[in-house]
This record gives C-alpha cells, structure tokens and sequence, in this order.
C-alpha cells in the first residue's frame, strides 16, 4: 500500500471515529446505528464495515480511543518526579492537571455510557479502569516510592496510598457530575482549591516527620 492510500484510510477512520464518538455519546449504543455513522462520517456504510466489521467493534474503539487519549493527555502534561521537586509542588500539579483533563462534559459523558453499557460490553469497564484510574494510581504509587526513598513520606504501601490520594483528588467531583450531570462539573478555581485541600489532607496523613 502507497503512503498516500495509507494516510487517506487512517483519515478515513478517524473521521468514522469521531462521527461515531458524537452520536454514540448523543444516543448511546442502541441508538445509534451504521447509517447514521456512515452518513455523519460522509462515508459509505460499506466504507464504515471495511474498517470495522461491527457497531460492537466500532463501539468499543470509539471508548478506548477517547479514555486511552485522556490517558496520554495527562501523561505529556505531567513529568513524573525526578526527585528535586518539592512533594507539595507535585502533588499539587498532578491534582490539577488531573482534575482538568478528566472533568470535563465528554469525558463524563463516556464514564457515563461504559457504565450504562458495562453489562452487554464488560470489557470497557475493564478498559476504563485500566486507562484512567489505574494508570494514574500506578504513577502516583512510583512517585510515592521516590518520595519515600528521599525521607518525604512515609507509607506502609505505595499502590494504596496512590489510590488513596486519586480517590481523595477524583471521587466527589466525578460522583457531582456523573450523578447531577454537566452542570455539576466545578468551575477551575473550585477545582484548584479542592486540589489544594486534597495535597493538605494527604500530607497530613503521609509527611514524614
């Protein structure tokens, strides 16, 4: 295959895509079928099969797409510790940066269809989880083990204090907005502030002294 028969088909993939990203989020999966998708896409239905072979397929692309992007998002904008930065200083970015990237309407959109379709594709909550909280908890639990290491923190286990200051940071905004909808996501300085209160909590808890 050329390069330029290459590229047209990973355009056109990414166009059925996202046409399927808005109307799966709008109308959920039995809402939406392929003609829809080809239409919105600006393909032929034929043209949306050759690529995938199912809405199931489809479906379970368009999820991982968009919970693995938010994933990379929040890698590129927050360096892992090299061991020179204040821990407060680190926990604060990472709180931030990652309340801003995930609390955001689509986002919450696509927790929102996972969970409403978890019984017929439970594999995308295993996606979800391994994508989001998963990936953060892991780094927060490398960080913790460097911060130990230095004589910042003191943890018994790192993977549980991870997941601890990821719940403490994510769990109330996220169950505002998945349960009251959109509107209930806080604006940026109540994110900011809340990020502020989760580092002072953690660090109580965990600062060696």
């Amino acid at each position: 295959m050329s390069n330029g028969a290459k590229t047209r088909m990973e355009r056109t993939r990414k166009q059925i895509v996202a046409a399927a990203s808005d109307l799966f989020l709008k109308h959920g999966f039995l809402g939406t079928n392929m003609d829809e998708i080809a239409a919105t896409a600006e393909v032929s239905k034929q043209t949306v099969y050759a690529h995938f072979q199912s809405k199931e397929a489809l479906f379970l692309e368009v999820v991982r797409s968009m919970t693995g992007g938010a994933g990379d998002e929040f890698q590129e904008q927050v360096a892992d510790p090299i061991g020179d930065e204040p821990i407060e200083a680190f926990l604060l970015d990472y709180a931030t940066q990652l309340l801003t990237i995930v609390m955001t309407p689509r986002l919450m959109q696509v927790r929102r269809l996972v969970i409403a379709e978890v019984e017929r594709f439970p594999e995308l909550g295993q996606a979800l989880h391994e994508r989001g909280p998963m990936r953060s908890i892991k780094r927060l639990a490398a960080a913790f083990a460097r911060y130990s290491e230095k004589g910042d923190l003191k943890v018994q286990d790192t993977h549980v204090a991870g997941a601890f200051f990821n719940w403490l940071v994510m769990g109330g905004p996220v169950n505002d907005a998945m349960l009251l909808g959109d509107g209930a996501i806080p604006a940026p300085e109540t994110l900011q502030a809340h990020a502020k209160e989760a580092v002072r909590i953690f660090l109580a808890a965990h600062r060696a002294v």
